[in-house]
C-alpha cells in the first residue's frame, strides 16, 4: 500500500505534464477504440448471418433483377426449405443525409426465415394487414423518435414518388449483436405501383432468400438452384448469407485495412510520448534513486518504482478513454455519419485490445528509464543535478 501511494504521489509531481499526458492517453485510447468498434461495425452484418440462409441474385451483378416466376422454380429445388424476396428501396426521409436500409419484402413470410427478430405478434399481425404497412427495427426507431401509429414520408429515389409508411411494428433483435437498423415495407404494395407508373419494371426482384433443410448441403443445394438457371436471360448466383454479406465488404477492404492500421499508428505514437515522458522524469530523479540505494533500497526497489509509475499513468488514462468510448460511440452511432453502419456497437474485444494497449505502452515507456534508474552508480547519481 505504501508503494502504490509512493507511486501516485511520483506522478502526480509534474502535474502539468502529467495532465498532458494522460490527456494525450486519453485520446489515443478512445481513437484507438472507436476505430476498431469502426472495422466491427463493417462486419456486423456478416457475423450476424445464419448459417441455414442463402442469398439468390443475378450473376451480372445485383443491381440487375431477376423474374418473380423464379421463386416457385428454386422453392422446388430439393433442399429448399423456404423463399421469400427482398428489394432494395433507396428512398430518402426528409433529408439525404437521413440514410437507412429499406427493404420491400414478402411479408407474409419474411420474418419466418428471420427469428432473431423479436415483436407481438399482435403488431405483426397489424403490419401484414396494411398494405403501406412498415416494420422498423427498435434502433431505427430510436434514433428517429418513431413510434407505433406514426406516418412516415419517404421521396422515393429509385422508384420515384412520394411514399408513406404507416409504422405497424417495431422489432428488436434476439441477441445483443442483432443488427435492428432496418426499414421494412411490403413488396405487393411496391409491386402495385410499379405496375402502375412503369410495367416493364414490375414482377422483379432484387433477391431471393433461400432457407434450406440441411445447412451441410448448403454448397450442393447452391449449385442446383444456379444450374435451374444456367444459359437463361437472369443466371443466378447463389451464396451463403455470410458471403453475400462480406462481398459488400471485399468493395471497401482496403478502407478496413487502412483504418486498422492507423488505430495501431496511434497506440504507437502514444506509446512515444509516454516513453518520453518517463525518460524525462527518470532523468530528473536521478539523485533521489541514488539516495535510495545508499539508504539500502536494492536496485528491484527503483526499477519498480520507475515501472510503476509508468503502468499506473497508462492504466488512469486507459481507465478514463475506456469509460469515455460508450457514450462517445453511443453519440456516433446515433448521429447521421453513423447511420451508415448497422451496428455500432463497443465489443468486449475491443475493450480488451484498449486495455491490452495500455498495458503494453506502460511496459514498453517504462523499460529504459527502470533499467537506466536501477543501474545507476550512487556517486553519479549524488553528483547529477536534475
Amino acid at each position: 500500500m505504501y508503494f502504490l501511494k509512493l507511486v501516485f504521489k511520483n506522478i502526480f509531481r509534474a502535474k502539468l505534464r502529467t495532465g498532458l499526458t494522460i490527456l494525450g492517453l486519453v485520446i489515443a485510447i478512445v481513437a484507438f477504440g472507436l476505430l476498431q468498434t469502426v472495422v466491427g461495425a463493417w462486419y456486423a452484418g456478416s457475423n450476424s448471418a445464419s448459417s441455414s440462409r442463402m442469398i439468390t441474385r443475378n450473376a451480372v451483378s445485383l443491381v440487375f433483377p431477376m423474374p418473380m416466376s423464379y421463386r416457385d422454380r428454386i422453392k422446388a429445388v430439393d433442399g429448399v426449405r423456404a423463399i421469400t424476396i427482398s428489394n432494395w428501396f433507396g428512398g430518402i426521409y426528409k433529408e439525404p443525409k437521413n440514410f437507412f436500409a429499406q427493404f420491400a419484402v414478402d411479408s407474409d413470410n419474411f420474418f419466418d426465415l428471420y427469428p432473431e427478430f423479436i415483436m407481438p405478434p399482435e403488431d405483426l399481425l397489424a403490419f401484414k394487414r396494411d398494405r403501406q404497412g412498415a416494420a422498423v427495427g427498435r434502433k431505427l426507431a430510436d434514433q428517429y423518435g418513431w413510434k407505433i401509429g406514426d406516418t412516415i414520408p419517404i421521396r422515393g429515389t429509385i422508384y420515384q414518388g412520394n411514399w408513406q409508411f404507416n409504422i405497424r411494428a417495431i422489432f428488436d433483435g434476439k441477441e445483443e449483436s442483432t443488427v435492428v437498423k432496418q426499414f421494412y415495407l411490403h413488396f405487393d404494395y411496391l409491386n402495385e405501383e410499379i405496375k402502375k407508373k412503369n410495367p416493364k419494371r414490375a414482377d422483379q426482384t432484387g433477391i431471393f432468400i433461400v432457407d434450406v433443410n440441411d445447412a451441410s448441403r448448403i454448397a450442393d443445394i447452391a449449385r442446383a438452384i444456379d444450374a435451374e438457371f444456367k444459359n437463361s436471360l437472369a443466371e443466378t448466383l447463389t451464396e451463403t448469407e455470410k458471403a453475400f454479406q462480406l462481398s459488400f465488404v471485399a468493395q471497401s477492404e482496403s478502407i478496413v485495412g487502412a483504418i486498422q492500421v492507423v488505430s495501431f499508428v496511434v497506440i504507437i505514437i502514444i506509446m512515444a510520448v509516454v516513453a518520453n515522458t518517463m525518460a524525462m522524469t527518470a532523468r530528473e530523479r536521478l539523485s533521489e534513486y541514488a539516495t535510495l540505494k545508499a539508504l539500502g533500497f536494492s536496485p528491484g526497489f527503483v526499477a519498480a518504482l520507475v515501472f510503476g509509475e509508468a503502468m499506473m499513468l497508462c492504466f488512469i488514462g486507459a481507465g478514463i478513454g475506456i469509460l469515455l468510448t460508450y457514450p462517445i460511440a453511443a453519440a456516433f452511432g446515433n448521429s447521421p455519419a453513423g447511420a451508415a453502419f448497422a451496428s455500432f456497437n463497443v465489443s468486449p474485444v475491443t475493450l480488451a485490445l484498449q486495455a491490452a494497449s495500455a498495458l503494453v505502452v506502460g511496459v514498453v515507456a517504462s523499460l529504459v528509464p527502470s533499467v537506466k534508474s536501477a543501474r545507476v552508480k550512487i556517486v553519479d547519481g549524488l553528483r547529477h543535478v536534475g
